[in-house]
């Protein structure tokens, strides 16, 4: 009896965690690492099976909010989720299913950060700025034309 309160209390912290911002399995693991391992496997796929844990999910909502606020390339929204703990295999084949548009995104990203920096910076030091935040040579070429 008291095994299934414990287990109810911890299954509503976790989904509170998870309701309050959409998180990855990673993350609430190390958000919960104190708690029995056993009863935090239970919860979290008992909390996956309802799709309140879904790190394809995450990553799918992760992408559209920086792709929405941000200029990044496609390495650096892949560091970034890997910084998340999400699973690279997971990451990768988003990307391979989503090359099209992430392509456009990052090009668009670069564009936008060549023009900005023209006026501070002169044409080489933008070119290996972009180079540092991982834009493909190509999108670079593109985004300087």
């Amino acid at each position: 009896m008291e095994e299934l309160e414990e287990f109810d209390k911890l299954k509503t912290k976790v989904l509170k965690y998870v309701l309050y911002k959409k998180r990855s399995e990673a993350e609430v693991r190390r958000k919960f690492a104190d708690a029995n391992d056993e009863m935090l496997d239970e919860v979290i796929q008992n909390l996956s099976e309802n799709g309140y844990i879904n790190d394809n999910s995450y990553i799918e909502k992760a992408v559209q909010e920086f792709m929405r606020l941000k200029n990044m390339s496609i390495k650096e929204i892949e560091y970034k989720l890997l910084s998340k703990g999400i699973n690279k295999d997971k990451i990768e084949n988003y990307i391979f299913e989503n090359r099209e548009a992430l392509l456009e995104y990052e090009q668009k990203s670069a564009k936008y950060i060549f023009i900005k920096k023209q006026t501070i910076m002169e044409e080489d030091n933008i070119i290996q700025y972009l180079k540092k935040k991982g834009y493909l040579s190509e999108t670079i070429k593109l985004a300087k034309e």
